[in-house]
């Protein structure tokens, strides 16, 4: 995997569970696990027409060096838009990781 390819911006988000101090409820929110250089290897936009009308998927797969304990919980944030990482594959031995990411909300 060449430096130069990876061109890309992306970070790396895990959902944590808190309680709110207010009413004690739990409360999800996002913490950075790590903030990386990934190359953008697709990007795939698919238009749907469902109950909720017209709807685009962008689908985008990054390749980055390999970082562990990343799994299909985590999500990615890429050009201030949050993406679900629905598959993941790892490269070589521990070398790098391809995450297929959808893009979360409209």
């Amino acid at each position: 995997m060449r430096a130069g390819n990876l061109d890309r911006l992306i970070v790396i988000e895990r959902a944590v569970t808190a309680i709110s101090r207010i009413d004690g409820t739990p409360i999800r929110d996002w913490r950075t696990v790590a903030t990386m250089r990934a190359q953008l290897l697709k990007n795939a936009s698919d238009t749907q027409e469902g109950q909720r009308g017209e709807t685009t998927n962008a689908a985008l797969t990054f390749r980055t060096r390999f970082l562990d304990g990343v799994t299909l919980e985590n999500r990615v944030t890429y050009q201030g838009q949050q993406f679900e990482i629905i598959g993941m594959s790892e490269i070589g031995r521990r070398r790098g990781l391809d995450l297929i990411c959808r893009r979360v909300g409209p």
